[in-house]
């Protein structure tokens, strides 16, 4: 990358808290959001459980008439999204706005609006159907109202990779300020998706835990008795700028993205290739595109969904390109703690990797036991750690075998 782009401002809704200053702590202690599901009757179903976002009232961000008919990933997206440019300081105004874009990942958009649509048009027919139906659903509208309440009118897109579509959004976003397209970009992930058809689904596939008399301890990557991943909502946004931007305002900078890795494993539309090929590939790209080499890499923040293959075969992909420095680099998975923020993920993951950098924390990966076959790496479990970080690495591997790697560092002037 021949110009610099910092990262100046993070937002954040998750189950462990409402902004930084709640979430960065439950974090950093190890807590589960992990609970049974309230927002709708989990009677018959096989998973009752999911990371709810608590607490989170949308008048807080937005005018209350609209609150009230906003879908509640547009309203996360939004909420983050003021949260992190307030942090940036970043003033949008007419003169400025064309120039800062958004980008947004989310793999589902408004599917509880979905639902609530289908249930009405076929119960008292398609008059019924709101005319806020269509608006609500698409995912587009994430950054698209994140644009209209910020003024933000650069490029604005959304990003729909599947579980790697928040960190292919913050990647993008790099890119377009690399291109000269923008001088900062909001960006990030979204996702809400706590659902009837959501749950019934992933139980479809067996792809959800089903540890119901212990939420808490239900998502515990890389370990022995993993039975599926456990899904979880809210938002991750970080303002990404051009460092001449940023300097010029006089912005707080927090970090710095170096590296962006793409790949695609061309292999199965759910599992990853066992022999994590399209991972290695993902992870060398970031690797060789950030200038670096492997174990200058002081940190991972892992996929780590707390399936049976994910962990196994993101764990072989990180031996092949780590080689040697497999063994002593640190890895965590936060999903732990949040559970899987689908589209969502690669944003908030992307929020952590860069407080673990300007803290000099790594979050643990709680619920680690007894470690799974060939999980035999430093998976940081159960207890946050100190340590020395320069650059970190954050991976998101999705659905249809996409596959994204950020790579950040500290900022030195």
């Amino acid at each position: 990358m021949s110009r610099r782009v910092v990262i100046t401002g993070l937002g954040l809704i998750t189950p462990l808290g409402i902004g930084i200053d709640e979430t960065w702590p439950a974090l950093c202690e190890g807590r589960s959001g992990i609970g049974e599901i309230t927002s709708f009757d989990t009677t018959g179903f096989i998973t009752k459980i999911a990371g709810e976002v608590k607490g989170f009232n949308p008048e807080d961000f937005l005018p209350k008439k609209e609150a009230k008919r906003t879908e509640k990933f547009i309203a996360y997206a939004v909420a983050a999204s003021r949260m992190a440019v307030e942090s940036a300081r970043l003033t949008i105004d007419e003169k400025n706005g064309p120039r800062i874009g958004v980008i947004t990942g989310c793999g589902l958009g408004g599917l509880a609006m979905l639902e609530l649509t289908a249930r009405t048009v076929q119960e008292k027919g398609p008059k019924r159907c709101s005319p806020f139906f269509i608006p609500m659903l698409i995912g587009n509208m994430a950054p698209g109202m994140i644009s209209i309440h910020l003024g933000a009118k650069g490029p604005n897109i959304s990003v729909a990779t599947a579980c790697a579509a928040g960190a292919h959004a913050i990647g993008d976003a790099c890119n377009t300020i690399l291109r000269g397209q923008a001088d900062a970009m909001i960006t990030g992930g979204v996702e809400s998706v706590i659902t009837p058809t959501c749950i019934a689904g992933f139980n479809s596939m067996k792809a959800l835990s089903t540890r119901n008399d212990d939420p808490q301890h239900a998502s515990r990557p890389f370990d022995r008795d993993r039975d599926g991943f456990v899904v979880g909502e809210g938002s991750g946004i970080l303002v990404l700028e051009a460092l001449d931007h940023a300097l010029e305002r006089g912005a707080p900078i927090l970090a710095e993205m170096v590296g962006y890795g793409q790949s695609g494993d061309g292999y199965h539309m759910t599992s990853p290739s066992p022999d994590g090929d399209g991972m290695i590939r993902c992870m060398q790209a970031a690797i060789d595109s950030a200038g670096i080499t492997c174990d200058t890499i002081d940190y991972i923040n892992a996929h780590g969904t707390s399936t049976p293959l994910n962990d196994l075969y993101e764990t072989r992909a990180i031996k092949k390109v780590f080689g040697e420095s497999a063994t002593k680099v640190p890895i965590s998975s936060t999903k732990s703690m949040t559970g899987h923020l689908l589209g969502g993920a690669g944003g908030i993951e992307g929020v952590f990797t860069v407080l673990a950098l300007q803290n000099g924390i790594i979050p643990p990966t709680i619920n680690l036991e007894n470690p799974g076959d060939e999980c035999d790496l430093d998976y940081v479990p159960n207890v946050a750690r100190k340590a020395d970080i320069t650059y970190a690495m954050s991976n998101s591997f999705g659905f249809g075998g996409t596959n994204a790697s950020l790579i950040l560092k500290r900022y030195e002037p």
